[in-house]
């Protein structure tokens, strides 16, 4: 095999001009620590020169593996997991490895031919979101001849590593927040209808079942996607529905913010009569007037870490601690905040961490 590029220039092109053998050149572009710095500095002027382009499928065959890293993601548009990407982008940056993004778009069998595909192109590894794949996807991760670091949760049995949190303790942690707060009449408003949304419903009713505060006609979801204009009519069902209700707690931070709008709407008073907690704590939760409490999730962190431990098993260097839980802050801002009167200013709020 000649090792031709895509660029029609052979592997033995460069070997030729560079001065060295051929073997030389594949080293320095699979593992350029093993070759001195004057060969590979001869061998970059050289690639760079005639346009060289290795061919991933060449080097798939004789390596076995491509020096790609799958990363399959529910949404690109979610801001949440524009953070997640941002740290896996930042923690493969001056890597050996190339990031290629899957969006699943929240389907069951688009997640099972995401990974079909990148399976077929023999990937260094998978960065995949959650942990409740298909059958179908579950046995192809599990036999997958690859590295899998499953993230955005935890969860008792990783196909291999993991990096997330419990949202159903994140849940519980922001209705026991409301609780107490003084809030007593707790509505839940829900989108998407996802694992991870009916995870976060699950630690809502698991927290204020034993108090009897639990009040099925207080839940609202639906299974249509997440936005701010949905929070809002969401917030109308629940007023419509429970009239009496006296803090809601968002699944996540577009709801919040179309709750909060629907209560302004209403001249509905924030905090006195409605208390609002949304989930992820995104910037604009902090600059909402009022600020509006929220559960931070350390989305970039989860993205670097899951990368670095990716990067780590790929150099032999196994971790042991295979499942990684990043916790969850509750953030307590203004829209709970019963202290505050007319014209005060608002306080910033004090973080309670959940380890």
């Amino acid at each position: 095999m000649k090792n031709r590029g895509r660029s029609g220039v052979t592997l033995a092109d460069v070997a030729r001009e560079a001065g060295v053998s051929a073997m030389t050149v594949s080293r320095a572009l699979r593992n350029p620590d093993r070759v001195s710095a004057r060969s590979r500095d001869a061998i970059q002027a050289v690639i760079e020169r005639l346009g060289y382009v290795p061919d991933p499928a060449a080097r798939a065959l004789a390596a076995g593996r491509t020096n790609v890293i799958g990363v399959i993601v529910p949404s690109v548009t979610n801001n949440v997991f524009a953070d997640v990407m941002r740290g896996i982008y930042d923690a493969a940056e001056g890597t050996p490895w190339q990031v290629q993004l899957g969006n699943s778009r929240y389907s069951p069998i688009a997640e099972e031919d995401l990974v079909r595909t990148f399976l077929s192109q023999k990937p260094a590894g998978l960065i995949i979101s959650g942990i409740d794949q298909s059958e179908a996807t579950a046995g192809l991760l599990r036999s997958a001849p690859c590295r899998i670091v499953q993230i955005m949760e935890t969860g008792p049995d990783p196909f291999d590593m993991m990096v997330g949190f419990s949202h159903r303790e994140a849940a519980g942690a922001a209705t026991r927040h409301l609780l107490d707060a003084g809030y007593r009449r707790i509505g839940f408003l829900g989108a998407r209808l996802d694992p991870r949304t009916q995870r976060r419903l699950e630690g809502f009713r698991v927290c204020l079942s034993p108090a009897g505060l639990l009040d099925e006609a207080r839940i609202v979801t639906t299974p249509q996607p997440s936005s701010v204009t949905l929070g809002g009519h969401l917030m109308a069902d629940l007023l419509s529905t429970a009239p009496d209700t006296d803090a809601v707690f968002c699944n996540n931070d577009d709801l919040a913010v179309g709750a909060l709008f629907e209560c302004q709407r209403r001249r509905i008073a924030v905090p006195g009569q409605m208390g609002i907690c949304g989930f992820n704590d995104l910037e604009m939760m902090a600059a909402a007037h009022p600020s509006i409490t929220s559960v931070l999730t350390f989305r970039h962190e989860m993205g670097r870490q899951a990368m670095s431990l990716l990067g780590a098993a790929l150099r032999g260097e196994e971790t042991s601690q295979p499942v990684v839980d990043l916790g969850f802050e509750v953030v307590p801002r203004a829209t709970t905040d019963r202290t505050l009167q007319p014209g005060r200013a608002e306080g910033g709020g004090v973080r309670a961490r959940a380890p």
